[in-house]
């Protein structure tokens, strides 16, 4: 279970904007791994304390957490947490430290628009459901542009206004000897604009949390594994930036009956000894909604498989259907009555080689064997 994000920081949930900076800039230098080597608790809480810091920094993603925790960011949620050690939080405090001296990344797009995040949904369908395709419909809580403000964080009546600083550029420079140093713009944090006013609904973010209804297309024979991409679904980009994408992952149920490799089906279905020994039939329901009578041969061994061709799955967008595999499996009476045993017992008797081939050839050849050793 994942730790509150309240707690992994130590902060109380009031905490502004300072003090969440303050506890992450202490805790990230102290867990860092580059300050730790080769100590994966350190390593694990540092991304632990990355990710809390990505999510409260910001103040729609802050809102959906202390809504409804961390379900806000599953299924879909808002990709609240950084992850790795490329993550935004620590990022910010090495550039605020050591002001990119190195020519350090460009996170913010001219005009404050920055793309939003991709986001993510798992889905759980059942095989029947890949086998026939649906239409399904999705709930996904996600950040989307502010309709006030029309996604642009100044009041309505106002606009953004060109940062006095950097003039609109997202960078400032700075000689220091030899060495003219640039860096993000500390005023406007390199979005090129400020915001005098902003507006009340999104806190000058241009977006708001809000839940979605989507509908979403299975094609006939989707995989398990198999990755949706809903372009432009996924989380609204910062002050009018564009949106992300909204990634479906699929994963099929396992069935009762049926197992899947690829576009055929297997199923493994017990009969009775005598059915096996004299003969005889079964029926078994497919996918398509059909039953399927199969015969049984006089003398079916246990393991034998019978193919009912083109019963399988189909190929996702193709006009290829697989295959189904019935494999046999022949159950030995238990329970026996004293009739059905004397029965049992007189066919034993009255058996030959010829109705077990394949034990008299064991047992023959593993006489032979161990009369090899007496020689």
């Amino acid at each position: 279970m994942k730790a509150d994000f309240y707690e992994t920081l130590g902060v109380h949930k009031g905490a502004d904007e300072k003090e969440l900076k303050s506890a992450f800039r202490k805790l990230a230098m102290q867990f860092h791994p580059d300050r730790n080597p080769g100590d994966h608790a350190c390593e694990h809480k540092f991304k632990e304390i990355n990710e809390a810091y990505e999510t409260l920094k910001d103040p729609q993603k802050r809102a959906a957490y202390d809504r409804f925790g961390h379900a806000a960011f599953e299924n879909g949620g808002m990709n609240g947490g950084g992850h790795g050690f490329g993550g935004g939080g620590f990022s910010d405090i090495f550039e605020d430290i050591f002001g990119e001296m190195m020519g350090g990344r460009q996170r913010r797009s001219s005009g404050g628009r920055e793309r939003g995040a991709d986001l993510r949904y798992n889905m759980e369908i059942t095989l029947e459901e890949a086998f026939a395709g649906k239409t399904a419909q999705i709930h996904v809580p996600a950040s989307i542009s502010c309709t006030d403000c029309s996604g642009s964080g100044a009041k309505p009546g106002t606009q953004p206004v060109t940062c006095s600083m950097c003039s609109g550029s997202g960078r400032v420079r700075a000689s220091q000897g030899f060495f003219s140093i640039e860096r993000t713009c500390p005023q406007c944090q390199g979005r090129g604009q400020t915001i005098k006013d902003p507006c009340p609904k999104c806190s000058g973010q241009g977006r708001v949390v809000e839940e979605r209804s989507l509908s979403v297309n299975i094609p006939a024979g989707i995989e398990d594994g198999t990755r949706i991409r809903l372009a432009n679904e996924g989380e609204a980009g910062l002050r009018g930036g564009p949106p992300g994408d909204l990634y479906i992952f699929l994963s099929v149920k396992p069935h009762e009956f049926f197992q899947r490799d690829g576009a055929d089906l297997y199923c493994k279905v017990p009969i009775s000894m005598t059915t096996a020994a004299l003969g005889g039939s079964f029926e078994v329901a497919t996918l398509d909604g059909t039953q399927t009578r199969v015969k049984v041969p006089e003398g079916t061994q246990n393991g034998r498989q019978f193919r009912l061709k083109g019963k399988g799955m189909p190929v996702l967008r193709q006009p290829t259907i697989g295959d189904l595999y019935i494999q046999t499996a022949v159950e030995t009476p238990q329970n026996l009555t004293k009739r059905q045993r004397e029965l049992l017992e007189e066919f034993e008797q009255l058996s030959s080689q010829d109705n077990s081939p394949q034990s008299s050839g064991f047992f023959a050849r593993m006489k032979d064997f161990f009369e090899s050793f007496s020689e």
